[in-house]
C-alpha cells in the first residue's frame, strides 16, 4: 500500500471515531445506565472491513497471516498503544496497528461481553442450557463461570435427569459435584448391566406351598402362596428375612386357608385377594395385621392398586368396586360399577387425584370407570377379545385378537383417556399379544410381547414397528423397557436382556416355570417364575430340588455390587450360625459366612 492509501485509511478511521464520540456526548445519562445504545446501521460491517484492511496491512508489512495473535503479541501491542506515538520512519503499518488498538480500547460501541445484567436474569437465561453448554460458558470469563456453576442450575439438571428426585436444594452444598457422581454411578450401573456384574439372590420360599402371584414396587417384593401366606421382602437392604403378613383367618386347622389369587404392593400399602373373595389391605408402616378387610360374594377375578396413592380396585362376578380411605383414614367404597361380562384385566390410571379412575376389560369390552361417573364403554368390537392391558397417565393400550370371517390380524390399540378415542392401531401379528408395557416405556415408544415369540417396539408417532426381536422359544409372558434396554420373560422360563439400540442380546437366565413378573430400575431387577399347577406332585416336600421344580422361584439382582452376578454367595451361605437346618441343603451351621 502506498502513502496515499495509508493516509486515506487514517482519515476515514479518524472520522469514524469523531462520529462515535459525538454520538456518546448526545446520549442521555439515564438511558446509558438502563440500556446500551443501538449501533448505527452498517457500522458493524464497516468496522469489520477496517479490521480486515488492518490485517492486510500486517501481511503487506511482512508478518505471516496468522489467524490469531499470541498473548505476548497482544500485550506488546497494548504496551505500544500506551507509549508515545512512534516515529514516521518506523513504518506506516505498525503505526496503524497501534492506532487501531488504542481506538478499540476507547470505543464501547462494539459488544465485547461487557453487558451488565441482573444475576437473577442471567440465571433465568442459563437455565435453558444443558450440562455441556454450561461447561463451555464457564470457560468464557470469571463472571460467566460464577453464573454457570450456580447451585440452582445444577440442582435443576439433577432433577431433570432423575437423580435424587426426593431431595431438596439445601441437602447438598455442591450440586455440580453431586451431578458428576450420579453420572459416574449411572455409567457404572450401565456397564454392570451389560456385563452381568452384580449379586443375585433367590428369595426364600414358604415351605410346603406353591407360589401363586408376585408383585414388586421400588425393590419391595410381595408374594402369595397356596398356603394362604403373604410374604414381603425389602431387597434394597439385602436382608431377606421377610416377614409374614397375617390374614386373621379363624380356622382351627392351620394350612386350610384358601389360595392367594392376587397380590399388589406400592410404597405404603400391600393388598392380597383370596380364592374365597376376601380382600386384605395392610399398611406397611404400621404393622403386619390388616387395616381393612373386604368380602366379595364370589371369587375375585382381577385386582389393581394405584402406585401413587391408596386406591384399590377389585372385580368379582359382574361388579367392579373401588375402595379409598376417607379423611379420617377409614376405608370405604368410593365407587361401584356393574359390567356385562367377567373382568379379565383391571388397571388404575396414575395421577388422577382424589377420585380414582380405572380401566377394565371384559371379553371384547373395554370400560372406562370414573369414581364420579357411571361405567362408560371405551372400546367394543364383537368377537374380538382383549388379550392384554396397560395404562399411563393419559393413554391406555390393549391387545385385540382378531377372529371371525373378516380377519384383520391381531393388533394393539392405543386410546386417549381424555378424548376417549382411538389414537393408533399398531402391529399386524399372527399370534396374540400377551403383554404390553406403556407406563414404563420411553416417550413415544411402547414395547409388547406376542405368542409368536417376538418382542416388538412400537413408535407411537408413526404407528409403525421400530424393532422386532425373535426373543423366546415359546410365547412372551412379561416385558419391560427403558431408554436403552429390554428385559423380557417367556413361557419357557427364560429371562433375556437386550440392548435394543444395538439389536443385540446381552445375557439370559433360565428357570423351569413361566416368567410372570419382571420389574427393574437402573440398579436392580426382580423376576418371578410362577408355575401353572398349584399342586406339588412329589410327596417329599422337604426336598429343595422338588421345590425348584414345582413351587416357583423369585430372583433379585443387584447391579450396584461389583462382582459376577452368578458367582455371588448363595442365600443359605448368608445365614447366621444359629439358623435351624430345615432342609438337607442348609449349610448355615457348616459355613456361617456372615458372622466370621
Amino acid at each position: 500500500m502506498d502513502d496515499h492509501s495509508l493516509e486515506e485509511f487514517r482519515r476515514r478511521w479518524q472520522e469514524e471515531l469523531s462520529q462515535a464520540q459525538a454520538q456518546r456526548k448526545r446520549r442521555r445519562p439515564e438511558a446509558a445506565e438502563r440500556r446500551r445504545p443501538e449501533v448505527a446501521p452498517g457500522r458493524g460491517e464497516q468496522a469489520s472491513g477496517y479490521l480486515a484492511l488492518a490485517q492486510g496491512l500486517l501481511e503487506g508489512a511482512g508478518r505471516p497471516p496468522a489467524a490469531r495473535a499470541t498473548r505476548a503479541e497482544r500485550e506488546d501491542a497494548a504496551s505500544r498503544s500506551r507509549s508515545p506515538p512512534a516515529r514516521e520512519d518506523a513504518g506506516g503499518g505498525e503505526q496503524l496497528v497501534d492506532q487501531l488498538i488504542r481506538d478499540l480500547n476507547e470505543m464501547d460501541d462494539v459488544p465485547f461481553f461487557d453487558i451488565q445484567l441482573p444475576y437473577e436474569l442471567a440465571i433465568n437465561i442459563f437455565q435453558y442450557l444443558d450440562r455441556k453448554d454450561l461447561g463451555r460458558c464457564a470457560q468464557v470469563s470469571k463472571t460467566w463461570k460464577v453464573i454457570a456453576e450456580d447451585e440452582v442450575l445444577w440442582y435443576r439438571l439433577c432433577q431433570q435427569e432423575g437423580h435424587l428426585p426426593e431431595s431438596s436444594i439445601s441437602d447438598y452444598s455442591c450440586w455440580k459435584f453431586i451431578f458428576q457422581e450420579c453420572r459416574a454411578m449411572e455409567q457404572m450401573l450401565r456397564t454392570n448391566w451389560k456385563n452381568r456384574k452384580g449379586a443375585v439372590s433367590e428369595l426364600e420360599p414358604v415351605p410346603d406351598a406353591v407360589l401363586c402371584d408376585v408383585h414388586s414396587h421400588d425393590g419391595v417384593v410381595i408374594a402369595g402362596y397356596t398356603s394362604g401366606d403373604v410374604r414381603v421382602w425389602d431387597t434394597r437392604t439385602w436382608d431377606y428375612v421377610a416377614p409374614f403378613l397375617e390374614s386373621e383367618y379363624e380356622e382351627d386347622e392351620p394350612g386350610m386357608q384358601p389360595y392367594v389369587s392376587f397380590v399388589r404392593i406400592n410404597s405404603s400399602l400391600a393388598v392380597a385377594a383370596y380364592e374365597d373373595g376376601i380382600l386384605n389391605i395392610w399398611d406397611l408402616r404400621t404393622g403386619k395385621y390388616p387395616i381393612h378387610r373386604f368380602e366379595h360374594d364370589a371369587r375375585i377375578q382381577a385386582l389393581a392398586l394405584s402406585q401413587e396413592d391408596a386406591a384399590v380396585a377389585t372385580a368379582s362376578a359382574f361388579d367392579v368396586v373401588m375402595l379409598y380411605p376417607n379423611e379420617e383414614g377409614y376405608w370405604q367404597i368410593s365407587a361401584e360399577f356393574e359390567v356385562q361380562k367377567l373382568v379379565d384385566y383391571l388397571e388404575i390410571v396414575p395421577d388422577t387425584g382424589r377420585y380414582p379412575v380405572a380401566v377394565a376389560t371384559a371379553g371384547d369390552l373395554v370400560y372406562l370407570l370414573k369414581a364420579e361417573d357411571s361405567a362408560r364403554t371405551l372400546h367394543y368390537v364383537y368377537g374380538q377379545p382383549v388379550t392384554c392391558l396397560d395404562v399411563s397417565a393419559n393413554q391406555v393400550a390393549f391387545g385385540v385378537k382378531s377372529l371371525g370371517w373378516v380377519y384383520e390380524g391381531n393388533k394393539i390399540l392405543v386410546y386417549s383417556l381424555e378424548a376417549e378415542r382411538c389414537l393408533s392401531k399398531l402391529g399386524n401379528a399372527l399370534g396374540d399379544f400377551t403383554c404390553v408395557n406403556l407406563r414404563n416405556s420411553p416417550p413415544n415408544l411402547m414395547v409388547s410381547g406376542n405368542m409368536d415369540r417376538r418382542v416388538r417396539i412400537h413408535d407411537l408417532r408413526t404407528d409403525k414397528i421400530a424393532l422386532s426381536l425373535s426373543a423366546h422359544q415359546l410365547g412372551v409372558s412379561a416385558i419391560q423397557m427403558d431408554d436403552w434396554k429390554i428385559v423380557s420373560g417367556g413361557e419357557e422360563g427364560l429371562v433375556s436382556v437386550w440392548d435394543y439400540r444395538m439389536n443385540q442380546k446381552l445375557w439370559e437366565v433360565h428357570s423351569r416355570h413361566p416368567v410372570r413378573h419382571i420389574s427393574f430400575n437402573n440398579h436392580s431387577l426382580i423376576t418371578a417364575n410362577v408355575p401353572y399347577e398349584r399342586v406339588v406332585r412329589n410327596a417329599d416336600l422337604d426336598n429343595f430340588t422338588t421345590h425348584r421344580r414345582h413351587r416357583g422361584l423369585i430372583h433379585a439382582y443387584e447391579f450396584a455390587v461389583d462382582q459376577l452376578a452368578f458367582q455371588s454367595p448363595l442365600p443359605v451361605c448368608r445365614s447366621s450360625s444359629d439358623a435351624m437346618a430345615g432342609y438337607n441343603y442348609d449349610l448355615a451351621l457348616a459355613f456361617p459366612y456372615d458372622h466370621m
